[in-house]
């Protein structure tokens, strides 16, 4: 996403009862980016009960405050849309917690910034040399979690997709639609490989332990994982309706199938069902719910097909609802030629045009 005019970068940081590093982590966001002719720095508070949404404000941000703790995927999208309605040309996305560098930003940005991807995501575990030190249990959840999701998406060999630090192009996050409240981030990986976004990823240093309290997301691998799970399962049920229900009926009719078989060659050898004659009832309510879950996912992959059209619609309306915030340029993934001037001001304020260098 070149642009000869400069971009508006806006840094979103969910936060919940982070007092001890959120103002710190906001001072630390670079002043000057190639690029960048505009930075802004909002905080969401999630229902914090403690001086978060204080020292945020001290510190220079835009606060939007949720009344009470909705969970970090909440969080995530009252981020986005506060952004949008700043006008943001690119969004970056991290933690208050102080795991990420603010200074790593402007490597984050770069592969939009230079080569025009929609999406860029840090990954702790791609690079050896900045694996971070955490417990192993939760390198192995990370890993599977990977497999997961890279097997859902069909695409890419992403090593890390649980990372909060992730920079979005404008049309990027007009295109975002998720329903999790508990997390965010596999999910935005599901939903954007199925609009088509260009994804990479780039290993950056992140600390691997919290050096003030304990993660609200991963602090419990059970629980973490009870979360999870049902979010990608819903993610992939939308996104890829007539696998996931193809796969189900396949599953009732290898069931169905196997009983029916074992029943015939008992048969055959004995001359008769039994002691396993129930296994035939059994075997053809296996058939029959494969039949039927076959024909739901055929319908599902009509409305699949209904909800991609329904997508692109959406995504119009958000330009429309957000057209007094986006400046007059093209709305899709853009380039331009010519080298784009640096950033640089004073402090980092919720809306602060910045001097051209």
């Amino acid at each position: 996403m070149l642009l000869d005019e400069g971009f508006h970068l806006v840094v979103v940081i969910p936060a919940l009862n982070e007092e001890a590093t959120v103002d710190t982590v906001i001072r630390r966001i670079p002043r000057s980016m190639r690029g960048c002719t505009r930075l802004s720095v909002i905080v969401v508070d999630d229902g914090s009960t403690d001086s978060t949404a204080r020292l945020a404000k001290e510190a220079g941000a835009h606060v939007v405050s949720h009344p009470h703790t909705q969970g970090v995927g909440a969080a995530f999208m009252t981020g986005i849309d506060a952004a949008l309605r700043f006008g943001a040309d690119v969004i970056v996305n991290m933690d208050a917690d102080g795991q990420f560098s603010p200074e790593d930003i402007p490597d984050l940005i770069r592969p939009i910034v230079e080569q025009g991807f929609g999406f860029v995501t840090c990954t702790r575990f791609a690079d050896p040399q900045y694996v971070p030190d955490m417990p192993a249990i939760k390198k192995w959840g990370n890993r599977m979690m990977c497999r997961l999701v890279n097997r859902v998406i069909g695409r890419g060999r992403f090593t890390d997709v649980s990372c909060g630090f992730r920079a979005y192009t404008r049309d990027t996050a007009l295109r975002l639609n998720l329903f999790g409240k508990f997390t965010y981030t596999q999910e935005s990986f599901i939903d954007l490989a199925a609009k088509g976004v260009r994804m990479v990823e780039i290993p950056l240093r992140v600390r691997g332990v919290r050096q003030f309290g304990e993660s609200r997301v991963a602090s419990n691998l059970v629980r973490y994982a009870s979360s999870t799970l049902p979010i990608i399962l819903r993610a992939m049920r939308d996104t890829q309706p007539l696998t996931f229900f193809g796969v189900i009926s396949l599953i009732l009719f290898a069931l169905g199938l196997l009983q029916a078989g074992f029943v015939s060659v008992w048969w055959l050898a004995t001359g008769h069902t039994s002691p396993w004659t129930s296994l035939i009832t059994i075997s053809l309510g296996f058939l029959l719910m494969a039949t039927l879950v076959g024909v739901m996912s055929l319908v599902a992959d009509q409305i699949g097909r209904v909800k991609k059209v329904q997508d692109d619609i959406l995504r119009l309306h958000r330009i429309e609802h957000y057209r007094d915030a986006i400046t007059p340029r093209r709305t899709d993934v853009y380039y331009s030629q010519g080298t784009p001037a640096l950033c640089q001001s004073d402090q980092v304020l919720a809306s602060q045009p910045c001097q051209d260098s």
